[in-house]
């Protein structure tokens, strides 16, 4: 894990590509997608199993290495209305029983708004972005909240990195603007996807842009451009 700062206050950067609050106990995850493979398989599409729980397994080793005692999802958790598939909802259910002291929350994200509201037995609250907590203001899309920092989801973003080899590799990367009010529409951050099985969508930096690309189990900071 990395910690840097935002609008004031302590973020850790975590490997799966979540984001913990220490202030607040709570852990921001973006675009788990659960159900993305059954809804492909359903469609005809050979895609990989098991993608589920490996999303379920990874928010275990998330909330035992941050002792969180919340987790906000930030959109997107289930990616269709075929995710609700027995097994997956199934898979789900029993994960939510085995963490049922954790608090859970869903800001509503496009996917959510096709797919519904996961069922009402797992004990999520469903929220519309924004939703404040501290100075930050929590949503699925990435668009500025006026007198808050924005933590969003949405973009799944990635950076592309040259090799020694001249080979090109894309990283999944936390996307942070800048927040030293200079740049207010700036003030707006994006977390990679956290579901196993989602795309990447490359990002072009800004001018005072902080990046946290991951690599493995290791989140790393490069340089912000310059502003001016």
């Amino acid at each position: 894990m990395l910690e840097t700062r935002l609008a004031g206050q302590a973020v850790v950067l975590h490997a799966s590509g979540a984001a913990f609050l220490p202030a607040q106990r709570t852990v921001l995850v973006a675009d788990a997608h659960f159900g993305k493979a059954v809804s492909f398989r359903r469609l005809g599409v050979p895609v990989p199993r098991g993608t589920t729980t490996e999303t379920l397994d990874q928010l275990s080793a998330l909330v035992a290495d941050t002792g969180a005692q919340r987790i906000v999802f930030l959109g997107d958790f289930l990616h269709s209305v075929r995710s609700h598939a027995a097994g997956t909802l199934a898979a789900i259910a029993r994960w939510r029983g085995e963490h049922a002291g954790l608090a859970l929350t869903l800001v509503r994200g496009n996917h959510d708004d096709r797919a519904g509201d996961p069922p009402a037995s797992l004990g999520i609250e469903v929220v519309d972005e924004p939703l404040t907590l501290g100075p930050f203001a929590l949503c699925h899309h990435p668009k500025p909240v006026a007198a808050s920092y924005v933590l969003a989801g949405h973009w799944h973003p990635c950076i592309s990195v040259k090799g020694r080899a001249f080979e090109r590799l894309r990283l999944p990367c936390f996307w942070f603007g800048d927040d030293s009010g200079a740049l207010p529409d700036n003030a707006v951050g994006v977390l990679p996807a956290f579901g196993a099985f989602t795309g990447m969508h490359r990002i072009e930096p800004r001018a005072g842009d902080r990046i946290f690309p991951v690599a493995g189990n290791v989140v790393r900071a490069i340089p912000a451009l310059p502003v001016g």
